[in-house]
């Protein structure tokens, strides 16, 4: 800073120029067209989007094994316990993906991936320590795909028209996500699902979201930053306001106006000591002997390929709503985001979280402006943070949160403009990737379907000889996937 006085600058600014110009050269901040207020921005914005799982993961890990033993011990569920264990290692992955990938996306425990889990100690012998055994397991597989190139060739086998179909799914999908979460889209009576309740907006909580989401909209197109956050934060103050009168409690069968997830009430105290009993809870032996090694190999492939492509699918949308991805589709450092996202399921399981991975709520800091690792360390310290402050950061309800992933959806869903719709042959695999994606609820079957139409539609063209070899592997691979159910019950560990 120069000086008005003749006097010599002071210290303090040019300290405060030095770590800047570090930052900047660091995380290629000013190359990318970011600033340091983009990424702090961006990082808190994605950090909002993604805290539900703060909520998530403990209800859906909180059953018992099939011995009748809870995660995180004791005779009931440990939901502090679990809550922060996730917390802590989203929040430590999350700074891992900034620091060495310098890519904006975070981390945290996979939904679906998590149910799975859930699911997998259910069979007569195994625990939880068994369960999270096979995430490890997964994790060390995957890390050795990462290090011999195989994930990453597997990507660049893509066509580029069905990596776009990817992200428009994808986008589809986070909308859909949003509207669930707010209760805007609901199941419906004689109908898989209907619009609020009863077709009408007649709750406190829905006119929330009506109200953060035309916030953001609004913002939005008079170009002002920070919209999706002042639409969140808007949207989080009414609710704390309307629940401080009218008492709504949470959404339920006898309670179809009450809040989704999280009740918006101001905690009597934000701060708590975090308990982490659930870290170490995991046995690489166990599930062998509860379960026998055929049967460990087919759970073990079944959650690493619902969390194989997640993460490609993630990694490409958030690229491209980055504009991060080069003339070829290809994303920057994609080995070191494969390998981050990788140690992330091994430090999920050794957690007793289950299995880490990139979120593709992450789109929501990059349409405020984040470009580069910076915005996910951001999000990394606020999990950390959240450890402590666990009551203070679930005031915010789903209905507060929800138009955020709307609003990035569309943004996403924007890449349809690159897939040309003319050509059958690149529409048609194009359009079931991009359906079956909200649709199924689900990425990996959106993925699976749109690689193996593709290749049929090859074949049955006569260019098989145009197909990359990976990707006839890959589709057999997805025509496994979906016959794990029969598969399991000849083994007989379903």
């Amino acid at each position: 800073m120069k000086s008005t006085t003749g006097a010599a600058p002071v210290k303090q600014p040019v300290a405060e120029s030095a770590s800047s110009s570090f930052l900047d050269a660091y995380f290629n901040i000013s190359q990318r067209g970011s600033s340091l207020m983009q990424e702090v921005r961006g990082g808190i914005v994605t950090f909002f989007s993604m805290v539900y799982i703060l909520v998530l993961n403990p209800i859906i890990l909180s059953g018992p094994d099939s011995t009748g033993a809870y995660l995180g011990g004791g005779t009931e569920p440990n939901i502090p316990a679990i809550a922060a264990a996730t917390s802590l290692i989203a929040g430590v992955m999350s700074i891992l993906m900034g620091a060495v990938a310098n890519f904006p996306i975070a981390l945290a425990a996979g939904l679906g991936l998590n149910g799975m889990i859930a699911g997998f100690v259910k069979i007569p012998g195994m625990t939880w320590a068994d369960g999270m055994g096979i995430v490890v397991i997964e994790g060390i597989v995957i890390v050795l795909l990462v290090l011999t190139g195989l994930r990453e060739a597997i990507f660049r086998a893509v066509p580029k028209f069905l990596r776009s179909a990817i992200s428009v799914g994808i986008g589809l999908f986070i909308a859909f996500i949003g509207l669930v979460n707010a209760g805007i889209v609901r199941p419906g009576v004689g109908t898989p699902v209907s619009f609020a309740v009863n077709g009408s907006i007649s709750t406190w909580p829905l006119v929330v979201f009506v109200i953060a989401l035309l916030t953001i909209i609004i913002l939005m197109i008079r170009n002002i930053k920070g919209a999706l956050l002042i639409g969140i934060v808007t949207g989080t103050v009414l609710s704390i306001i309307i629940e401080r009168f009218a008492h709504l409690g949470n959404v339920g069968p006898e309670n179809p106006g009450g809040w989704g997830l999280t009740v918006p009430a101001l905690p009597g105290s934000p701060i708590q000591t975090p308990d982490f009993s659930t870290l170490g809870q995991f046995s690489l032996i166990g599930p062998f002997q509860k379960v026998g090694i055929i049967a460990v190999v087919v759970l073990t492939f079944s959650i690493m390929l619902a969390d194989f492509f997640d993460t490609l699918g993630t990694m490409v949308a958030v690229g491209t709503e980055a504009n991060l991805v080069d003339e070829t589709g290809q994303v920057p450092r994609t080995r070191q985001i494969l390998l981050i996202d990788s140690l992330g399921v091994i430090a999920g399981g050794m957690g007793g979280v289950s299995t880490n991975t990139s979120f593709v709520e992450s789109s929501t800091g990059v349409a405020e402006g984040a470009r580069t690792g910076l915005a996910s360390i951001v999000t990394g310290v606020a999990f950390l943070l959240a450890t402590f402050l666990a009551p203070l950061f679930s005031v915010v309800p789903t209905e507060a949160a929800a138009p955020a992933l709307v609003v990035v959806g569309f943004l996403i869903m924007q890449q349809v403009a690159e897939i040309p719709w003319q050509d059958l042959r690149v529409a048609i695999p194009s359009f079931m990737a991009i359906v079956f994606m909200p649709f199924t609820y689900s990425i990996t079957v959106g993925i699976g379907i749109g690689f193996i139409v593709y290749v049929i539609v090859e074949m049955v063209l006569g260019n098989a000889k145009k197909v990359h070899l990976l990707m006839y592997l890959t589709s057999l691979i997805f025509v496994i996937y979906f016959a794990l159910e029969p598969i399991t019950r000849i083994l007989g560990v379903s």
